[in-house]
């Protein structure tokens, strides 16, 4: 298991200076940021960040993420290009001694949450889903932008591409899937590099766009589309923990014996009638059961990455929501202290 921490860049108020002092930390988790998607990342900006993450003691390995472009998503004519921008991105990260590409294949909009400060009565704040909340939200209106979503679109384009998927069935985003991944997957195996697709947060339709990885049965049908090692899973437990019909512990035990884990995202929600809340990372705290996660990755002899995932702001922290310093820091602890239980006692 190897320790990561997501990092925005030098403009992240949460510093490589900070990330360092945690113990165990081993490895930054970030991207290029100031690059369209779907453009190629030039060899600068990455050993740029690669120089920066080096410079504080850490290991420069994992990438969150390299964005697919909508035309792929929608299986477009100009598809074939944006797939070749993808693929000299993937061999140069790889040239830079990325071994780890986290991706997502959400239409439109990554993470959806309807609230991104609720107050508990601790006074932490939290990231939150409530079913009523979303019904009075419409992202046509360009008001509408949560942090992860593309910001570069304006009301007109948004309108186009929300246009583009009503023609698209889940079937469709299949198709388009299952193309992607026969161009790059084997490119990813000749760079080093395991791709590990993220689930769709939260795993069900928002808006009416099509979501596809949301659950086992798709997670089967992902990895059998191109049945490599190099194809693999982010596992989100926070967000196929959204959903109460998934067992979480089965997924993580399931997939880390079949060695298709690449990257662990480890956080916790509170399920509730009306949607979920983020919470502490404590499995007290929410609906899952944190520790049996990790005994199973560890059983499995998991050796990938994981991060501690979004994090509540707490103890005055202002800042990115999700991404503070503070909670993110006691969810790596968490991860620590019970992994380090759990090799101990594997030795008696």
């Amino acid at each position: 298991m190897k320790l990561s921490f997501r990092w925005y860049g030098t403009d992240d108020a949460v510093t490589l200076k900070y990330i360092r002092q945690i113990p165990n930390m081993s490895a930054i988790v970030t991207a290029v940021y100031d690059v369209p998607s779907g453009e190629v990342w030039s060899r600068e900006s990455i050993a740029a960040l690669k120089k920066e993450v080096e410079a504080n003691d850490l290991r420069f390995e994992v990438i969150e993420s390299v964005p697919v472009h909508e035309d792929i998503k929608l299986g477009k004519p100009s598809r074939d290009k944006y797939i070749a921008n993808y693929q000299e991105n993937i061999r140069r990260l790889g040239e830079a001694g990325i071994r780890c590409i986290c991706y997502n294949f959400m239409p439109v909009f990554d993470w959806t949450r309807t609230q991104l400060d609720k107050e508990f009565p601790d006074g932490s704040t939290a990231l939150v889903y409530y079913e009523e909340q979303l019904k009075r939200m419409d992202p046509l209106t360009g008001e509408l932008s949560l942090p992860g979503w593309d910001a570069s679109y304006t009301k007109e384009t948004l309108k186009e591409v929300f246009d583009a998927y009503a023609e698209i069935t889940e079937e469709d985003l299949w198709a388009n899937l299952e193309y992607f991944l026969k161009a790059v997957i084997p490119v990813a195996e000749e760079a080093g590099i395991v791709m590990a697709i993220h689930q769709d947060d939260p795993p069900w339709s928002i808006f009416g766009l099509p979501r596809i990885i949301r659950d086992e049965a798709s997670l089967d049908r992902m990895l059998s589309l191109v049945d490599s090692p190099a194809n693999g899973l982010t596992l989100c437990t926070g967000s196929l923990g959204a959903s109460s019909e998934n067992d979480i512990v089965h997924l993580a035990d399931k997939y880390s014996a079949m060695g298709r884990i690449h990257f662990v995202h480890f956080r916790n929600v509170r399920l509730l009638e009306n949607g979920f809340e983020e919470a502490a990372h404590y499995s007290a705290c929410g609906s899952l059961d944190m520790v049996e996660i990790l005994r199973v990755l560890h059983k499995n002899k998991f050796e990938g990455y994981i991060r501690p995932d979004h994090g509540r702001m707490i103890w005055g922290e202002t800042g990115r929501p999700g991404y503070g310093l503070y909670d993110r820091a006691l969810g790596a602890s968490y991860i620590n202290g019970i992994w380090e239980t759990l090799e101990k006692l594997d030795r008696k």
